[in-house]
């Protein structure tokens, strides 16, 4: 008799659509830094659902503040005001030190939105040729998987099936200031860049690059967009990785963690000279700013700044690339990242960062690889330390097996 394990599996995999590539653990109960299966075994999450989870599974407060709000309102669509969005848009406005917020859901629809800004600014404000607008993309970028968003990317497995795509956009090599400077047009309205690439494979670009992006997008009339779904909110060790650099964009994307782990929540915020050329009928969402994400985000971001999460994965990020690094693991090329997004690259002999996963499963860990060669380790914030280091023993014993293995 099969297990229950494949039972479910087998299920998905003749009524799901193929679209990902799981780890074959079925997931039925999770608390804090930990997962179980349906077999009853415990797990460390050191995925944390690509940072959605920075507060832990099931966070305690977060889960309050959610079922108050199911007792009263949940939904009302934006054809209505409602009061926890107002909330909402002032904190995540003064937290980002930016004006306005436009909530949506997830965060492609967030990278959609900003680029509908940027074009609107553009035509609007900057006096674009009408349908000329030209936004600048990073290589190696992650923004979502919608038609416009794979048509910026350079991963032919994103795009190969799903043409013709959304004209508009050029890209340029991650971290060049200068084919940055040299791709601006006079119809060019944004440059679009992740202030770490996370699904690129945890690449850090050089000290000062954001700042100077800034620097250079004002000195052409150009906008900032960062898009910080997977590096924001206190994930890279203070609360915006532009932080890190003083510097502030135009635009900002967030999105996973915004939602604390329970909901889809994501957001656009920017000054108010760029947000404001959008008028009402638009853009917009159904579900976008309804009260209950909107309670869930508010006390995402409250849970964020009470329990100093930001330096907590500061701390933490340290620690563990220091242990990483000190471990001269077999097999590993380079160990990379800021606060908990960390990355370790893998040399070719060692078969691709799953197989190293792979061997986590075993040891009761779960973590996945990104770009073939890389382990992506992104924990909770709120993992005890103790925690995290067993994390860490596991990776270490897991390389360690795959490289004498593979060596053989």
């Amino acid at each position: 008799m099969a297990s229950k394990t494949q039972e479910v599996i087998d299920r998905a995999e003749k009524w799901g659509a193929h679209n990902y590539h799981p780890l074959p653990v079925v997931l039925t109960k999770a608390e804090g830094p930990f997962v179980w299966d349906i077999e009853g075994k415990r797990y460390l999450d050191m995925l944390s659902c690509y940072s959605a989870l920075s507060h832990g599974h099931r966070n305690p407060r977060i889960i309050a503040a959610m079922e108050r709000s199911l007792k009263t309102i949940t939904l009302t669509s934006r054809a209505f005001y409602n009061e926890p969005y107002a909330e909402f848009c002032e904190k995540l406005a003064r937290l980002a030190g930016l004006d306005m917020v436009l909530p949506m859901n997830s965060g492609a629809e967030a990278v959609e939105t900003a680029i509908k800004i940027a074009r609107a600014w553009g035509y609007r404000v900057k006096k674009v040729r009408s349908n000329a607008a030209h936004i600048i993309t990073a290589a190696g970028n992650f923004h979502g998987r919608t038609i416009s968003i794979v048509t910026f990317s350079t991963e032919e497995g994103y795009r190969a099936p799903f043409g013709p795509f959304t004209p508009g956009f050029s890209t340029i090599p991650y971290g060049d200031l200068d084919a940055l400077e040299k791709a601006i047009t006079p119809d060019t309205v944004a440059f679009l860049v992740e202030p770490i690439q996370g699904e690129g494979g945890i690449i850090v670009p050089p000290a000062g690059y954001l700042k100077k992006v800034v620097e250079l997008c004002r000195k052409h009339n150009v906008l900032a967009i960062f898009d910080e779904v997977q590096t924001g909110l206190a994930r890279t060790g203070r609360m915006f990785a532009f932080e890190h650099e003083d510097a502030k964009p135009d635009l900002l994307i967030l999105g996973k963690a915004l939602g604390g782990g329970i909901m889809p929540v994501s957001a656009t915020v920017g000054t108010r000279a760029v947000m404001e050329v959008l008028q009402p009928g638009e853009h917009g969402s159904t579900f976008g700013g309804m009260p209950l994400s909107m309670v869930v985000g508010i006390e995402a971001l409250d849970v964020l700044i009470d329990e100093k999460l930001s330096e907590r994965a500061a701390r933490l990020g340290e620690m563990a690339m220091g242990r990483l690094r000190d471990a001269k693991l077999p097999g590993v090329r380079e160990v990379r990242g800021k606060g908990l997004l960390i990355g370790i690259q893998y040399e070719e002999y060692m078969g691709g960062a799953h197989t190293v996963g792979e061997a986590l499963i075993r040891r009761g860990v779960l973590a996945k690889d990104t770009r073939v060669d890389t382990l992506r380790l992104a924990p909770s914030l709120t993992i005890e330390e103790k925690d995290l280091h067993e994390g860490l023993a596991a990776v270490e014993e897991a390389t360690r097996e795959v490289s004498a293995a593979r060596k053989h």
